[in-house]
């Protein structure tokens, strides 16, 4: 009777044992796993953090050939009808628009296509503005 409690002991403890052998194993793996989480979090962040260096930086020429168009208009002073504020602003904005779009779209064509159309759009309504201010 003695050898059968002790078997019945020793039969307990070993599966104690392989319980908390398994547990170990079981808090690894989630280690483990929060790591590649947390790891994959980081590579999406700085993903995102080059993309916005990249539009920052489209911003920047942007606005660098805004101010070099500003330039050039600004010294001219011609009395001939010429351009009117409507459609120098379309083309102005059809351009940086197009190159703007191009450099922050996937997909170029597109991007440029889109952007044009937009930067002609707000071009127009803003030369319109400005033209009747003068007026």
């Amino acid at each position: 009777m003695k050898a059968l409690y002790f078997i019945l002991i020793a039969a307990g403890i070993v599966s104690c044992q392989n319980q908390g052998k398994m547990d170990i194993q079981k808090a690894k793996q989630a280690t483990v796993d929060s790591m590649k989480v947390e790891i994959e979090k980081q590579r999406v962040i700085d993903s995102m953090q080059v993309e916005m260096v990249k539009i920052q930086e489209a911003k920047v020429e942007t606005q660098k050939e805004v101010v070099v168009v500003d330039q050039q208009t600004a010294g001219t002073t011609t009395k001939n009808k010429g351009w009117s504020g409507a459609a120098k602003g379309a083309v102005i904005g059809a351009g940086v628009g197009a190159a703007t779009g191009a450099i922050i779209s996937k997909k170029k064509g597109q991007g440029a296509i889109i952007g044009g159309l937009a930067g002609a759009g707000v071009g127009a309504g803003t030369g319109a503005i400005l033209d009747s201010k003068k007026q």
